[in-house]
């Protein structure tokens, strides 16, 4: 498998090259919604006891890993240096970047991952465990308190507008063709490498807290438990995001095949390793579980490789034929 990838790199590069510099985005790559740059003005916090902890949890959402990762200043809770932010972009106030603008709203919820409901708080932590690799944070601690009053603040600012009210992953057409790890790699090594490294290990800062560009694999990246472990989830967040300084509000850059590919490479576990989940109970209602999960038992008869990489439109219409929920 890795001398095949090698070879695809090797042969096509220079091909992607010329293509992602004159690329033509087809109609089902285009987007149909428009968004607006929210700016968080610190200025505008009240100054009680409460704004000051709507600042600190703005704080630890920017730059988790200074405050409760492996060298945290208050606590290591942490075992990697990613932050929040690395997921939910301009501290969860960027659209279509797993915005968390909404979260004070809709919970507590029912999580099919865990087959029960989960308060806010504990959802926090699911965070905390999972990619970043973590122990909870005790549910009285500052920094819960923290993240707390910052999503309620956030939550009260901007709840109301309808740019996080869309499901921009909808916007995501899924082709009739199997996400590519092999193509993935090349189109990696095009638009992706440059920051986050040929080996993928990221970029630390400065003073080495925390990422400048997180690590996409290896120990020190997210675990095979988080949601950025299954391939169109991760797809939805690339197209509309990266590469960073390409992918424009409401005009991404890569097409829906290119990110499902690239997140295919990135989650392949045979090329890749990463900390292990071991949560053996996820999605104990086989029923509930997502398109795109890679473990079964499934309630249909196709296999985990297709599961996990496509494709999917034959999963999806099995499961409505067959009125079971579709998720992804």
């Amino acid at each position: 498998m890795k001398k095949g990838i090698a070879a695809v790199v090797t042969s096509v590069l220079l091909l992607v090259i010329v293509f992602s510099c004159h690329q033509n985005h087809d109609k089902n790559n285009q987007v149909q919604f428009v968004t607006n740059t929210i700016v968080f003005d610190s200025s505008k916090v009240p100054h009680t006891p409460y704004g000051r902890a709507v600042l600190y949890g703005r704080e630890l959402v920017m730059n988790t890993a200074k405050y409760i990762g492996p060298d945290g200043l208050e606590g290591k809770y942490a075992t990697n240096k990613m932050s929040c932010r690395d997921c939910h972009q301009d501290g969860g106030l960027k659209p279509n970047s797993f915005s968390l603008v909404l979260t004070h709203d809709v919970y507590p919820q029912y999580r099919a991952r865990e087959g029960k409901i989960l308060s806010l708080a504990e959802r926090i932590n699911n965070c905390i465990n999972r990619p970043l690799n973590g122990r909870s944070l005790p549910l009285d601690s500052k920094e819960m308190i923290a993240f707390l009053s910052y999503l309620r603040y956030i939550n009260n600012e901007w709840g109301n507008d309808t740019i996080f009210k869309e499901k921009k992953e909808d916007s995501l057409n899924l082709p009739d063709m199997a996400a590519s790890p092999e193509h993935g790699a090349v189109l990696y090594q095009v638009n992706c490498s440059r920051c986050h490294g040929v080996n993928g290990s990221g970029l630390l800062n400065g003073d080495k807290s925390g990422y400048l560009y997180p690590p996409l694999w290896g120990d020190s990246s997210y675990q095979a438990g988080s949601s950025m472990h299954r391939v169109i989830k991760l797809a939805g967040w690339i197209k509309y995001n990266m590469p960073f300084d390409r992918a424009l509000p409401g005009k991404p850059f890569l097409t829906n095949q290119q990110a499902l590919d690239i997140a295919a490479f990135i989650n392949d576990d045979d090329l890749h390793k990463r900390p292990v989940n071991d949560r053996v109970n996820d999605y104990p209602d086989i029923k509930m579980k997502p398109v795109d999960y890679e473990k079964g038992p499934y309630v249909d008869s196709f296999s985990q490789k297709q599961h996990k990489y496509g494709p999917y439109p034959p999963i999806i219409k099995y499961l409505k034929e067959h009125d079971l929920r579709i998720a992804y």
